[in-house]
């Protein structure tokens, strides 16, 4: 375990047991007491070929959990969507189905990989698997493994990290409520399948790439998760009600 300092945010790297190449973020507590959104990528994943997009393919033993049976991929996917274009997307919880406007313009790679990962339906049967509920207020979705760790083989480039402002003398910009941004590993360029949604103004280093910007009724369905808190009365965790994203789609228009 050793210490390291990421965007004047002090980080704790733990090489996760059993998985070369993957590591998680743990945030200690910091003199802001904020935990920034943390998940892991396998720059190592293995692979089967060459080339934009080429899949490993997952586990076909039926008693394979959901989770552990999604395809990873060596690289991104080629770019395919129009820059120009409006997309939005759905996200369907058991709470609620989840609306999103994607920033296709300002973050391209971003908006590409998201949709194309749900067109893999990559995200299908996914747990939102860490809600904090003090500091930052962020729920946390997209890993096929659930635990934090899990990402799709690849990663992408960090991308519109000046659209919050300029970071303040904490070091910190506010990423206002409605906000849906990307996790990383505190490293930049280290983004993967794990995003956040961003449920009260947060103050975090502007280093997580903001994507899109959830709808009203969006924002109070992941509100009400917020709400509900964290299993075990943790502020940083699981969350208590159970939240499985049961599809997601995203369509131009």
């Amino acid at each position: 375990m050793r210490t390291a300092l990421i965007s004047a945010v002090a980080a704790v790297m733990v090489i996760a047991a059993g998985t070369a190449g993957y590591t998680v973020i743990h945030q200690s507590t910091s003199a802001s007491g904020r935990t920034p959104p943390r998940t892991a990528t396998a720059p190592n994943a293995p692979a089967t070929g060459t080339g934009a997009g080429t899949s490993v393919s997952p586990s076909s033993d039926p008693g394979t959990s959901a989770s552990t049976r999604k395809s990873s991929w060596v690289t991104e996917p080629a770019m395919t969507i129009d820059t120009t274009a409006i997309y939005t997307a759905t996200i369907k919880l058991d709470q609620g189905t989840i609306g999103l406007s994607l920033d296709a313009g300002n973050a391209p790679h971003t908006v590409n990989s998201f949709t194309f990962l749900a067109g893999q339906g990559f995200f299908d049967g996914t747990k939102c698997h860490r809600l904090t509920t003090q500091g930052i207020f962020v729920l946390q979705c997209g890993d096929p493994k659930g635990d934090g760790t899990g990402g799709p083989g690849y990663t992408i480039p960090d991308e519109n990290l000046t659209a919050l402002g300029k970071a303040g003398a904490d070091g910190t910009v506010t990423y206002p409520a409605g906000t849906v941004a990307m996790a990383n590993i505190g490293q930049p360029h280290t983004g993967g399948s794990q995003f956040f949604l961003v449920y009260k103004d947060s103050k975090l280093p502007p280093s997580y790439t903001p994507f899109g910007t959830m709808d009203d009724a969006s924002l109070k369905a992941v509100g009400n998760i917020g709400a509900a808190g964290v299993a075990g009365g943790a502020t940083d965790g699981a969350p208590n009600i159970a939240v499985v994203i049961d599809g997601a789609a995203v369509v131009k228009s």
